[in-house]
């Protein structure tokens, strides 16, 4: 028995789609990363002040709730999960690098509409595919699915930080869409052919009305709803420290565009480490205690952030926020696969991110209304107390394990 087959049960062929799908997902927050990346000169640009920018940033989540919705009961009627995933890439894609094409402010926001688009649309075909192929290795699969928007995350500002000094922040953005396509490509021809057969349980679609009834269901479960509202509360924190984190490196620390990258590159680098770590151990010992760890960690991290004024000390501390946060990321999304049917795995995903983006969309707008009122190290603080909150509703919600599922 190979060393992956100890470690995850899995033989190396078998690990292939998973590493695939990964890095679809890198590719979608390849596009998000660049974006806030370049937020500091779309600013600048188009004369924003911090309430302006986060309004912005907050359109790009209400794209993605509203498109949240058709994305999951598409997935499951349809079964098509690898298809929606490629075409999730090419919208992606295709938004990012016409940013800099110019168009005033309407054009931007139509174009920051369609990047929240692509990664709503992402999510439910990628994690209920996941989840039905490799039931039982459920935690370790959507690890490596969240290792991949952890590399995406780390790698995006670090090349759009270095090509920043050399190109326009419009060439910085055309030239960084060319990876995306690249991946969409790789995608559909390595699980694009394959027969429906082996993409596990729902994979050939369910009929509607079955759909609704077991959609309804799940709609009625507390656990489940109460699971929405936790990961709801975590990625409000996590949304408020993408929008912010670079504007306070750009203007309360004054650092160069190159260590702007690499201070964000530090907080996905954490998470890199963390987050295979974490979806194994679920796996054997539970979703709850994993992610109570994280969220603890990362409410700590995040109350502290601004108290690092040196430069080496702040990317530090927002590597160790990185490996708190995003470690929890994939054991969250395990967690609902764990409580719901492989079925309803792509409208369960929709529900979670559902609750997620609506929560999202509040974080950029008000944390910049706190920002221009109180100054921005004022909006880290609330950033704390929600992650606070999030710890408090984890530590109500049931333990599970892989095969706890509702099939």
């Amino acid at each position: 028995m190979s060393i992956t087959e100890r470690l995850t049960g899995l033989s190396v062929r078998d690990n292939a789609p998973i590493v695939l799908v990964g890095l679809g997902h890198g590719a979608t927050h390849w596009i998000a990363a660049t974006f806030y990346l370049l937020l500091p000169a779309l600013s600048t640009a188009f004369g924003l002040d911090y309430a302006a920018t986060g309004l912005l940033v907050s359109v790009l989540h209400v794209s993605a709730f509203v498109a949240n919705f058709g994305s999951g009961p598409m997935t499951d009627v349809t079964g098509r999960r690898v298809l929606l995933q490629v075409i999730a890439l090419l919208i992606g894609a295709t938004a990012l690098a016409a940013l800099g094409i110019g168009g005033g402010l309407v054009v931007l926001v139509g174009l920051v509409v369609l990047i929240g688009v692509s990664n709503n649309l992402w999510h439910p075909p990628a994690i209920s595919y996941l989840s039905a192929r490799f039931p039982g290795q459920r935690g370790w699969a959507l690890s490596v699915h969240a290792l991949g928007a952890s590399l995406g995350d780390a790698i995006a500002p670090l090349a759009a930080g270095v090509m920043l000094v050399y190109l326009t922040w419009e060439q910085t953005a055309a030239v960084s869409a060319l990876p995306v396509l690249l991946v969409a490509a790789l995608l559909m021809l390595g699980l694009g052919r394959a027969p429906a057969s082996s993409h596990g349980a729902g994979a050939g679609g369910v009929a509607f009305g079955a759909y609704v009834s077991g959609l309804l269901t799940v709609i009625k479960d507390r656990d489940v709803l109460g699971l929405c509202l936790m990961s709801a509360f975590r990625a409000m924190a996590q949304s408020g420290l993408l929008v912010f984190l670079p504007l306070y490196l750009a203007n309360e620390m004054q650092v160069s565009p190159l260590v702007m990258g690499a201070s964000l590159a530090a907080l996905q680098v954490g998470g890199l480490i963390a987050t295979p770590i974490a979806g194994r151990l679920s796996d054997r010992i539970g979703r709850r205690s994993v992610v109570m760890a994280g969220l603890g960690v990362s409410t700590v991290a995040i109350a502290v952030l601004t108290l690092l004024g040196d430069e080496i000390a702040f990317i530090a501390g927002v590597s160790v926020l990185g490996f708190a946060l995003f470690a929890v990321r994939p054991v969250v999304h395990s967690w609902m696969m764990d409580l719901t049917p492989p079925s309803l795995g792509g409208s369960a995903t929709s529900l979670m991110f559902g609750a997620q983006t609506g929560l999202s969309i509040l974080a950029p707008a008000l944390g910049g209304v706190i920002a221009d009122a109180y100054g921005l190290a004022a909006t880290f603080h609330a950033l704390a107390v929600i992650m606070l909150i999030t710890n408090l509703l984890a530590w109500r919600l049931p333990n599970t394990r892989p095969g706890e599922d509702g099939s």
